[in-house]
């Protein structure tokens, strides 16, 4: 389906679409591909961890396994969870980078919110490690810069991206904004309260809400400058549904394990978690706005971009303030210098770069794609330096 910019819907082949269309169902969806590898992934890491737990065999290789499997459920998860949030937001008739800086970037940040969450629900009802913190917000700082940088880069490498003045004016202020003021909150006293969580919820739940009271203007705005923008719509109401359901369960069962399964691993080889989060988790976790915002850089580059943005918005106020409002992040001792002197100044240069590529002449150029990889790929230096004594934070 494609939407004109006088608003008619109209089909591939340019006719307008009076008629119904032939829409799959629960039934079309039981059988669907995707659904299929989530079962499947979901019952091999069920039927794994239940069989080391029974025969006590903890080890690196078997953590590794149950990691790799974790990952693969909460991406697989997520990614099913989007389209049906893509889906349910298309009948609403929402602009395309709308869809972008909400649905799909609160989709593609649903890894990092259930981790964040799951640590903090571990911290309070379990009586968790306090390294739990370090793993959340190394994860969230971790998230963000390889977005704005490898990812972003990546995408750009392939495909220059043209970028709307609105865009960089609106949403990407209030990007570094969100990270700036996280990061002040973790500067006073290294930790963050309840009180200082639900300021960055509620901060959140502002600008969604603007987003949508002005979405027949943004929408106005993109019409203006494409006259055709492909909006498809294969499924049910129902089947969106399900898949926003049980996407967000399976998605929910693998954040826990991830975090259970990446805090042995630290211990087991004595690596600080505030490393494995921002580097592991936060790689792994943003897979699906590498798989998102490439593939929709090919057709929607307000997608492509929102996404990447919007995500961005949404870790640093939404995932680490519901966090904190469980339970209260505090980095420890051991990660406070790794995170204030290396993970997080590396965040917000990234982020100060990309933006500033994109206010020259509004579009991002191939070399600018290298150049943010490059950047990301320094940060990787450094921190194996700092593992290994080379660099003393």
């Amino acid at each position: 389906m494609f939407i004109h910019a006088n608003g008619q819907e109209v089909n591939d082949h340019g006719n307008s679409m009076g008629g119904e269309s032939r829409e799959m169902g629960i039934a079309q969806l039981v059988l669907n591909n995707t659904l299929l590898i989530n079962g499947a992934l979901f019952l091999g890491l069920l039927a794994i961890h239940t069989g080391i737990e029974e025969a006590n065999l903890e080890s690196v290789p078997m953590s590794l396994g149950l990691l790799v499997l974790a990952m693969a459920l909460l991406i697989k998860s997520a990614d099913f969870f989007i389209e049906g949030a893509k889906g349910l937001a298309y009948r609403a008739g929402l602009p395309e980078v709308v869809i972008g800086l909400t649905i799909v970037s609160i989709g593609t940040s649903l890894p990092e919110i259930l981790v964040t969450t799951t640590s903090a629900a571990d911290l309070r009802f379990r009586g968790a490690d306090a390294q739990f913190a370090d793993f959340a917000l190394g994860g969230i700082y971790g998230s963000i810069l390889v977005q704005i940088t490898f990812i972003l880069g990546f995408v750009v490498t392939f495909r220059g991206v043209k970028i709307r003045p609105s865009w960089l004016k609106r949403d990407g202020v209030i990007m570094l904004g969100s990270i700036l003021l996280l990061t002040g909150f973790l500067i006073t006293g290294g930790s963050l309260s309840s009180i200082e969580g639900l300021i960055l919820v509620l901060l959140y739940a502002v600008y969604i809400y603007w987003l949508l009271s002005n979405r027949e203007e943004i929408l106005r705005e993109e019409l203006s400058e494409n006259n055709i923008i492909e909006r498809t719509s294969n499924w049910t109401t129902a089947s969106y549904i399900a898949m926003v359901i049980l996407g967000l369960l399976l998605a929910l069962f693998a954040a826990h394990h991830l975090v259970e399964v990446a805090s042995e691993m630290a211990y087991e080889l004595n690596v600080p978690h505030a490393v494995v989060g921002t580097t592991v988790s936060g790689l792994g976790t943003s897979l699906p706005e590498l798989t998102i915002a490439f593939m929709a850089a090919k057709r929607s580059e307000g997608v492509a971009i929102g996404a990447l943005i919007g995500s961005n918005i949404t870790d640093p106020l939404l995932s680490v303030g519901l966090a904190a409002m469980i339970h209260p992040l505090s980095l420890t001792a051991d990660g406070y210098p790794l995170a204030m002197y290396l993970i997080i100044p590396a965040t917000i240069i990234g982020t100060i770069v990309a933006l500033s590529m994109m206010r020259t002449q509004y579009e991002f150029k191939r070399w600018e794609g290298v150049v943010l990889i490059g950047l990301y790929a320094v940060f990787l230096g450094l921190l194996v330096a700092q593992r290994q004594g080379l660099l003393v934070l």
